[in-house]
């Protein structure tokens, strides 16, 4: 039998035996987002602060954590879950009326996807602060790439929010050869995105 003899960063019981609010919070607690957020301060600028840039970036990161597929699906979560909404800083007072719009979201996302830079920027401090704790971070590596289908429909009509404008065709061949020594190849074809990952192995 095989021996295996990993360090671990932390213990997954640990996790697990906490509320889903709990792993929330811890997820705030270790997002480097300072910088960020004050970026989507001032593009909001002097304009109306009915749902503050904070709480409404809290909630889209609960809406990852959650695993939520879409923003429909988030505000409802979050117009049943007082809690949630709470922990992410919506006004308890308002109610079920702190969460943003659909619309609202939108716009938020436009400003956020101006923000590219301090994105960035966070997942560099988050990888430094995993390669203190795992000083072999990165000395083997392997790298692929995978389709990711979008969501929205392709469009060459001006930008309006509903379509999915960055978007473009893809194309992946596989080819091999089957048991019989013919040729064979197939090709996979995808509207959306690719991303391209290099993982540590170890």
């Amino acid at each position: 039998m095989a021996i295996i003899a990993q360090g671990r960063l932390f213990s997954w019981k640990q996790i697990e035996a906490r509320s889903d609010l709990d792993r929330l919070g811890m997820v705030f607690g270790v997002i480097p987002d300072e910088v960020l957020m004050r970026k989507l301060e001032v593009y909001r600028g002097k304009g109306r602060d009915d749902y503050p840039v904070r709480a409404v970036w809290n909630s889209l990161l609960a809406g990852v954590v959650y695993q939520h597929v879409s923003v429909a699906s988030l505000r409802r979560e979050l117009m049943r879950n007082g809690e949630l909404r709470e922990l992410c800083g919506f006004d308890p007072a308002k109610g079920a009326e702190a969460v943003p719009s659909e619309s609202a979201y939108t716009r938020f996302m436009k400003n956020l996807f101006r923000c590219g830079s301090e994105i960035e920027g966070m997942f560099d401090v988050l990888l430094d602060r995993l390669g203190e704790v795992v000083p072999e971070l990165g000395r083997h590596l392997a790298i692929d790439s995978k389709a990711i289908r979008s969501v929205g429909k392709p469009s060459d009509k001006d930008p309006d929010g509903r379509r999915d404008r960055d978007g473009d065709w893809g194309v992946k061949s596989y080819r091999g050869m089957d048991e019989n020594g013919r040729l064979w190849e197939r090709v996979k074809r995808w509207f959306g995105y690719k991303v391209h990952l290099i993982v540590d192995t170890v």
